[in-house]
């Protein structure tokens, strides 16, 4: 009998977060983030999930080949671009948009085999300082890819760091609007946050990621209140328990002490599955779909879940880490960390259904 962890991928999640992403910015092309293989959900899965998209991003160059070879047509980004001249031929042989974001990757355009057939979009840093050129230096970048032979249109992109926050998008998409108001070129600024919260960063391209998987990009705000629907369940079973008394300690390191009589049912799911190590005790779960709590440290393969309001639970009752009725924000949040890790971070030996 298989371990009973599994996640669950709602494909129909997917289309719906997108069909919202577009009616929320109407007049924009989608470029669907769906890098860190789709978040965790699946590359492939999730492109055709997807695939009424204008575009897909992606990190890995072997990514944007695996989704030509499996047939998609959209425009592929790389948004961290190319990294070798062997990169660029694969750029030309597979159609592929290339993101320049320092000077260096100037040099890697020589090589690239074709004449006017390659797009590029340029990062400008509005203040993030992490990739792309400040206004001043990308005017003379600009310019030198409008007379690099290989290039054909150029798009400028950008992305905000506090778009989710209360300090919002004012100042960058100041500082951004001024210097592309000088360029008649298409333009993409707002991640999920800045698509959700900023319709006047939308520009030509919006680029949505977190929230097509049903989570929000908001510490504040629900994905439920968003109207977004949870792409991956993680769920798992009770498969022991345990009954403390009181000053009973739990788990390594001791870190729980019942202070009364209590029922603890132990999940089979670890940090070795992707849950993270550090969510402390109080992060909320589902068993049997009412609500819980973890109890103590998680260890590689088993957590701790609080049985004691629970009286019908026991061994074979169904949990919930996170996902349908469980937002992963919450718990997320409970943990120290963001949805995103904890997407990310689902291990290879969960099975997937879908």
């Amino acid at each position: 009998m298989p371990r009973p962890i599994q996640a669950h991928i709602n494909l129909g999640a997917l289309e719906q977060n997108l069909w919202f992403a577009r009616r929320k910015a109407p007049c924009t092309r989608i470029m669907a983030v769906i890098k860190a293989n789709g978040y965790g959900h699946g590359l492939s899965r999730v492109a055709e999930a997807l695939s009424a998209a204008d575009g897909f991003a992606v990190l890995d160059i072997l990514d944007a080949v695996q989704l030509r070879e499996l047939g998609f047509r959209q425009t592929i980004l790389l948004l961290e671009g190319a990294f070798t001249a062997e990169d660029m031929a694969l750029v030309a042989q597979y159609n592929l948009v290339c993101t320049i974001h320092s000077e260096w990757q100037l040099a890697l355009l020589d090589s690239y085999p074709g004449r006017e057939n390659l797009d590029i979009w340029l990062k400008i840093n509005n203040g993030m300082n992490r990739l792309g050129f400040t206004p001043p230096q990308a005017t003379a970048m600009l310019e030198q890819l409008r007379r690099h032979p290989a290039v054909r249109e150029i798009t400028l992109m950008t992305h905000f760091a506090n778009a989710d926050e209360a300090r919002g998008i004012a100042e960058p998409l100041a500082l951004f609007n001024d210097f592309a108001s000088a360029f008649h070129v298409p333009r993409s600024l707002a991640n999920s946050a800045a698509l959700l919260r900023y319709p006047q960063s939308h520009g030509d391209w919006v680029r949505p990621g977190i929230m097509l998987y049903g989570a929000s990009p908001f510490a504040e705000t629900s994905a439920q209140q968003l109207g977004l629907k949870p792409a991956m369940t993680l769920s798992s079973r009770i498969i022991a328990v345990q009954n403390l008394r009181a000053g009973d300690e739990l788990g390594y390191g001791a870190l729980f002490r019942a202070d009364h009589d209590m029922k603890i049912g132990i999940v089979a799911c670890g940090y070795a599955d992707g849950y993270p190590r550090h969510a402390l005790s109080g992060t909320p779960l589902l068993v049997d779909g009412q609500p819980s709590r973890t109890l103590g440290r998680v260890s590689m393969d088993m957590l701790y879940a609080d049985l004691s309001r629970l009286p019908g639970a026991g061994v074979g009752s169904s949990v919930t880490l996170w996902g349908e009725g469980l937002p992963i924000e919450a718990v997320a949040g409970a943990a120290g960390t963001v949805g995103y890790e904890l997407m990310c971070a689902l291990a290879a030996r969960v099975p997937v259904l879908t």
